[in-house]
């Protein structure tokens, strides 16, 4: 393989630490690779550093020591953020999303790669201080947003399913109280998935009473783990007391009127 210029090594560092968000590259690796000195290398990351650092696209973050080495971290700006909520709020007020009953269709956003991809990384930016471990959604349509955050943060997805499977080995169930139906419901999580004092991050795609999420919680403690943070694509504002408290929501659903054909809803980034 020929040398690469130092503008085609950089291109390529770039990719390689954007595929791979929070992996640990050591510098060595990077050198072998592309057949030049660490301190080239290093020279290298610091530019693409500065860069990441004043578009708002990001960080590389160093750590020091023979088992050191530098990952890469998705980041998304306070401005960048609101952009985004708006965009959501945007999207989901097209009366065409207004379903029978009041309800309001979202799924295409949620199964949306580009959308969950950028809702991660907010999700991952807002959370990332609480350093957790883990990330753990319910099945099913917490599953893409769960995945992106999970793969900004460089760490695991954990599924918390509402019945045990027997391919997942002995699992750890719990029965909770649904905060908007007040039905009684059945969620479980394979014991060996989330380790004994782990932070895991929860994330949803919808809370309105917020029972699911208080199941989600009851579960991880269940489980001997801490949880790290909530955060939820979509929040209602009615009831406005919920079963949980601290959680962080992109947008706040206010209400849907039927006759007129208007959905109500705002961004939000908090709670």
């Amino acid at each position: 393989m020929a040398k690469l210029k130092r503008s085609e090594r950089i291109a390529a560092l770039v990719k390689l630490l954007a595929d791979r968000p929070g992996h640990l590259w050591s510098l060595s690796q990077f050198a072998e690779r592309f057949a030049t000195a660490k301190s080239t290398i290093s020279d290298d990351l610091s530019l693409v550093k500065a860069v990441l650092d004043q578009e708002g696209l990001g960080t590389i973050r160093t750590y020091p020591g023979v088992a050191g080495g530098v990952t890469y971290e998705p980041r998304v700006t306070e401005a960048a953020a609101w952009q985004l909520a708006e965009e959501l709020a945007a999207q989901l007020r097209d009366p065409q999303r207004i379903l029978p009953g009041g309800f309001v269709y979202m799924t295409d956003l949620l199964f949306s790669p580009t959308w969950a991809e950028r809702l991660g990384a907010l999700f991952a930016t807002r959370f990332r201080g609480e350093e957790p471990d883990l990330v753990a959604t319910v099945e099913t349509k917490g599953i893409p947003l769960g995945l992106m955050t999970a793969r900004a943060l460089g760490r695991p997805l954990v599924l918390l399913r509402r019945d045990s499977r027997v391919t997942e080995g002995p699992s750890v169930s719990i029965t909770y109280v649904s905060g908007s139906s007040q039905r009684i419901a059945t969620m479980s999580v394979p014991r060996r998935a989330v380790p004994q004092g782990a932070r895991v991050l929860l994330v949803d795609d919808f809370m309105k009473g917020g029972g699911t999420a208080r199941g989600m919680m009851d579960l991880m403690r269940e489980v001997g783990a801490r949880v790290a943070g909530l955060g939820v694509m979509i929040a209602t504002a009615e009831p406005a007391r919920k079963l949980v408290e601290d959680y962080f929501a992109v947008a706040v659903l206010e209400g849907v009127d039927t006759v007129r054909r208007q959905v109500r809803v705002r961004p939000s980034l908090g709670r």
